[in-house]
């Protein structure tokens, strides 16, 4: 990549994704307790003294989960080291993240960007609706949503050839994005 060369920049506004996850997020809880419910043939719900603060603690080892899937991806899709990751929190936004000092291709950043999805979102959900778990199901609709700003940057990402290069801002919901050049 070379420095003359201006990236295309794809930028998260992260007040407009955080309105749209709280109604990702109620839309997905109450539409899996409510198929859940179907698949039951019976609505009821309950939650015993346990289940919050196991929600809670379930819900915060899937957020690092998430992220580590995301180096994973970074290692597995496109070839980066491991000294090459960083990850942590945010404080001033609020979130964690996990991101690479090395330059992806548009292919291996997608799905980097997804694989958490599936991880840590869709398999408790699918869990959850097999072992008719509440819990379960909850944790799945709060990380499905919670994956909204990855969907955000793979939809933007179509719009380039999947040999354009994507670097990750290491502080910014942001990304860069080059065209390759030989």
């Amino acid at each position: 990549m070379s420095q003359d060369v201006k990236p295309a920049i794809i930028t998260l506004d992260m007040r407009k994704i955080s309105k749209m996850n709280i109604w990702l997020t109620l839309g997905l809880s109450v539409g899996f307790l409510a198929i859940n419910g179907l698949i039951q043939h019976r609505f009821s719900f309950h939650l015993s003294v346990w289940d919050i603060p196991l929600f809670f603690i379930y819900y915060i080892a899937l957020i690092g989960l998430h992220e580590i899937f995301h180096l994973i991806g970074f290692m597995v899709f496109g070839n980066v080291q491991f000294k090459q990751l960083e990850y942590g929190v945010n404080l001033k936004l609020g979130v964690a993240y996990a991101t690479t000092t090395q330059p992806l291709t548009n292919k291996a950043m997608k799905k980097s960007l997804l694989l958490p999805f599936w991880t840590t979102g869709m398999i408790p959900a699918i869990i959850g609706f097999a072992v008719q778990s509440n819990m379960l199901l909850l944790l799945g609709a709060f990380l499905i949503a919670g994956a909204l700003g990855d969907f955000y940057m793979y939809k933007e990402l179509r719009k380039f050839p999947d040999t354009f290069l994507v670097k990750d801002d290491p502080e910014l919901p942001r990304l860069y994005v080059y065209e390759e050049r030989g």
